[in-house]
Order: structure tokens, then sequence, then C-alpha cells
């Protein structure tokens, strides 16, 4: 009867974040697609910043991976008080941090793009929108630590619904923006730029209501005099080295991206399509993950590590079935889907042969999403960062390097490092987990 309650709870907190995390990447994959009917060249352009801008959005994950890791463990303890407070410490850091990265990205945006080698072709579409998107990235800073807060409680019911909403105001924005719909100018990248960051605003505002009404009513003043720093630093504590393995990893693939500009622009859109195709594959397993993780998190907190274990062996087994599965049927589908964004038939052949090889990515991409969500939850931080460190630059980074630049293999013979990139920590994270040594390192102590 416990296990089956802890299962609905599962089911509950991963359905939400399931389709929410669809929607969030729609944001991304819906300005690809239409971009495609635009030009490939639009669709590299943007794919060149994407990779910078997710980089410095990988930074504000700091305080919201801590944020939900620590209100998981505290509401499982039911200790409240430093709920409300490591969720308006969250807000506060994210805010003010997301202004000055906004500052920087739209500043110095030309001298940011001409270090990742973005071709002089490409640089006035890449600088439209990386001045517009860049500058207003503090709003996807705040939203983050607010969704987080929102799911750590049982609530991700509430992201997922302003999602869906503001993925309908994206698709009929970049409608009219993009190709002059509505009696709007045409704008090209510059139109799904200003409609990316119109629907982000909408999106803070949504959930900043829904945190008021659904979850913390006001921030009681008291509960910040004197200013909590240990709340603050138990944050730091758990998202700095947290954020930290995704942001070598972000970091790892500007690099990759630097090698793939190496080969040219038809390499540079196929790697666009291919992130914007295949992550529709692994959507599902990062949902059960992140939620799975939030469970893990309330039973660490009640000190029920042997219900913590039992329920992260299932946890695998349903990410790892589900990944492989959906990247076979992608995999099949391959070519018709390529045909669907571009008529180069260079694109389309590269496109087709690495979704193939793409699903023997996504095995041990799934394992990683377990491995780490849930290592993370139970409080053992430095382990997944060490580790994904130390295997993405010697193994993602150096065999893409030899295989595709010194061995000339092309885009093909990156994802085959990819795929030994994924699967060497994956294998890590599972004894891991199962040798139990990430029992005593709960945050909630005595």
């Amino acid at each position: 009867m416990r296990y089956g309650r802890l299962s609905k709870q599962l089911a509950a907190l991963a359905g939400p974040i399931l389709v929410e995390t669809v929607l969030i990447m729609m944001l991304g994959a819906v300005d690809t697609f239409m971009l495609s009917r635009h030009s490939d060249d639009s669709v590299a352009a943007v794919g060149m910043v994407n990779q910078l801008v997710n980089f410095v959005l990988l930074i504000f994950e700091v305080i919201s991976i801590g944020t939900s890791i620590l209100c998981s463990q505290y509401i499982g303890a039911g200790l409240r008080e430093k709920v409300i407070q490591v969720v308006g410490i969250s807000l506060l850091f994210n805010l003010f941090s997301g202004l000055t990265f906004s500052f920087i990205l739209h500043r110095w945006a030309g001298a940011l793009l001409g270090m990742m080698g973005l071709r002089e072709a490409l640089l006035p579409e890449g600088l439209s929108y990386m001045r517009i998107v860049g500058g207003f990235v503090f709003l996807q800073a705040v939203s983050l630590a607010i969704s987080a807060a929102l799911r750590s409680a049982d609530k991700a019911v509430w992201p997922m619904m302003v999602s869906a909403i503001v993925n309908v105001l994206n698709i009929f924005g970049n409608y009219a923006l993009i190709f002059g719909k509505f009696g709007m100018p045409a704008l090209g990248v510059t139109g799904a730029a200003i409609s990316t960051v119109i629907c982000r605003g909408v999106s803070v505002l949504l959930l900043f209501i829904l945190l008021k009404k659904k979850h913390i009513p006001h921030f009681p003043k008291e509960l910040f005099r004197p200013f909590p720093w240990r709340e603050l630093g138990n944050l730091l504590k758990i998202g700095i080295p947290s954020a930290g393995e995704h942001m070598s990893y972000a970091l790892s693939q500007i690099v990759i991206t630097y090698f793939i500009n190496m080969m040219g622009n038809a390499a540079l859109a196929t790697r666009t399509y291919c992130q914007n195709i295949v992550m529709f594959g692994y959507v599902f397993s990062l949902a059960v993950a992140q939620g799975g993780a939030i469970v893990i998190g309330h039973l660490v907190g009640m000190r029920k590590t042997c219900a913590a274990f039992i329920l992260g062996k299932r946890i695998l087994r349903v990410v790892v079935t589900a990944s492989v599965t959906l990247s076979v049927i992608t995999a099949l589908f391959g070519k018709l889907i390529f045909s669907c964004l571009t008529e180069n038939q260079e694109i389309i052949a590269m496109g087709t042969a690495i979704l193939w090889v793409d699903i023997l990515v996504e095995t041990g991409r799934a394992i990683n999403f377990f491995g780490v969500q849930s290592l993370r939850a139970t409080g053992d931080i430095y382990f997944p960062v060490t580790i994904g460190i130390t295997v993405c630059w010697t193994v993602s980074v150096g065999f893409s390097y030899l295989f595709g630049i010194t061995m000339a293999g092309g885009l093909v013979a990156l994802w085959c490092a990819f795929f030994l990139d994924e699967n060497i920590r994956g294998l890590i994270f599972i004894r891991r987990w199962k040798g139990m040594k990430w029992t005593d390192k709960s945050f909630v102590k005595g």
C-alpha cells in the first residue's frame, strides 16, 4: 500500500512535469521549426546563439536546483518556515543575477558570438536574436526559481498550465512576427526573438500569481530578519556544484559547436535540427527522473532511505525503457521528419543517420537523468559533479575532436563520442546508487 501511494505521488508529479517540460522545449523548437521555413542559415544562427543563452540559463540553476532539493527535504520534515525562507532567497538571487547577465548578453553580444566563431554571413541574424533574447534572460531566471518552488511542493500542475498558455501565445507570436501575418511586419529571426521574450514575460507574471495563491501567500519579514545566511549557504552548497556540472556540460557543447562550425553550415543546421528532434524522445525520462527526485527528497527528509532506494530502482527501469522505445520510433521516422523540415539532401541524409546512433545515446542519457537527479535529491551533491565534468570533457569533447575533426568522421562520428560519454557516466551512477553511499548526505539533521 505504501509503495502504491508513492507510485501515485510520482505519477501525479511526473505527468505535469512531462507536459511542462515538453512545452518549455517547444518554445525553442517552435522558433527552430518556423525559422526552417525562413532559411537553414537562420536555424544555424539561432542554434549557435541558443548554445550560449542556454549556458547562461544554467547559471541560474545554481539556486533553482538548491531550491528544489532543500524544499523537498524540508517539506518532508514538516519545516514550513524554512521552505518560505528558501523560496524568498532564491527569488531575490535569481532576479539580481538575471539582470546582471541580461546586461552582459545585450551589451557584448557581438564579442561573445565572435568568440564562438559565428560566420560573418550568419552574424546579423545571430546578433539580433542574441540582443533581444539574451537581454531579457532575467525573466527565465525568475521563472526557474518559481517553478522549482511549486514542483517541490507537489504543485507541478500549475507550471504546466502556464507553459501551455505561453506556448499557444508563442506559436501565434512567431507566426505573426516571423512571416508578417495579422498586420504585423515580417521580421524573421528578430520576430522569433520578440515573440519568445513576450511569452517569457507572461510566464513570469502568471507563475508569480500562482506562487502567491497556491503555495506562499506572503513572505513574513520576521523570517528574513536577521537574514537567513545559513539557508543561502545551503542553497549555494547544493546549487554551485550541481549547476557546475550543468555549466560544464553546456560549455562542452559550446566547444563541440565550435568543432561543428568548422564542418560548415549544413552540419551546424543538422545539429540544431537533431537537438530539437531528439529532445522529444528523452523528455518523458527527464520528467519521471525529476518527479522521482522530488519524492525521493521527501522520503529522505522523513528518513525513509530504504523506500527511496526501492523507488529509485523502479524509476531507473521506467526511464530506460521509455527512452529507448521513443528513440527507436524517432529513428524509424527520421527521414520523413527531416524531409518536412528542409529540402537540403545533405542535411536529410546526415540527420537520418544520426537518429539511429542516437538510440545508443539515449540509453545512457536516461540512466544519467535518474542518477544525477536522484543522487542530488538525497544530498549527494559532489559525486555527480565530479563524474560529470571528468567524463564529459575527456570522452565527449576529446573523442568529438578525435573522431570528427582529426579522423574527419563528420557529425555522425561526434554522435558516437556522445554515446560513449553518456553510457560511461550512466554505469558509474548505477553503481553509486546501488552502493547506497548517499544515505548519510541529507540536509535535514537531528
